[in-house]
């Protein structure tokens, strides 16, 4: 980790290594193809051997209550990031636009504000975002993702449609 200063900004530069963090993604099942960018790295990640989507779920409905109460990240679904992380989340779409439930992409950003703190006010660095990683990971395939509103990111398991009028 590199700390940069630009006049009175500092920002945190991560130094991930692609080989950790795709050995981080295979050991919580997914099949990866990593991009690694200036300013972030990229992961196309995909469950191919999972038969349901998946545990990404709309948590404002209240058919999804039980995920919701034992969840440990949340995706702003106006903006796809994963509450107190520098990690972004995105849905993958097949060639006729239909969403993958066996997959996602991820961004994590690699420059960050030197302020920024991970859940529980712990300063960031390479291990504790390859631990968060990993814990994210685990949750999309055993315990579940609550997205919180918008539409930029949808929804893959639980009730994901929403019913009509209920009078």
């Amino acid at each position: 980790m590199q700390v940069l200063q630009a006049g009175k900004h500092k920002l945190l530069l991560l130094e991930l290594d692609t080989e950790f963090v795709s050995n981080i993604v295979r050991q919580a099942g997914f099949d990866v193809k990593v991009e690694d960018r200036k300013r972030s790295l990229v992961l196309d990640l995909e469950a191919p051997q999972r038969e349901s989507p998946l545990l990404l779920f709309d948590a404002a409905d209240p058919g999804n209550l039980g995920w919701f109460s034992r969840c440990q990240f949340y995706v702003d679904g106006h903006t796809g990031t994963v509450l107190q992380t520098p990690i972004f989340v995105a849905n993958r779409t097949d060639r006729q636009g239909n969403i993958l439930p066996n997959s996602v992409r991820l961004q994590i950003n690699k420059e960050l504000p030197a302020a920024f703190r991970l859940p529980g006010k712990q300063p960031v660095n390479e291990q504790m975002l390859y631990a968060v990683l990993y814990n994210l990971l685990s949750a999309l395939m055993t315990t579940g993702v609550g997205v919180c509103g918008g539409s930029v990111v949808r929804p893959l398991a639980g009730r994901t449609e929403r019913g009509g009028s209920t009078n």
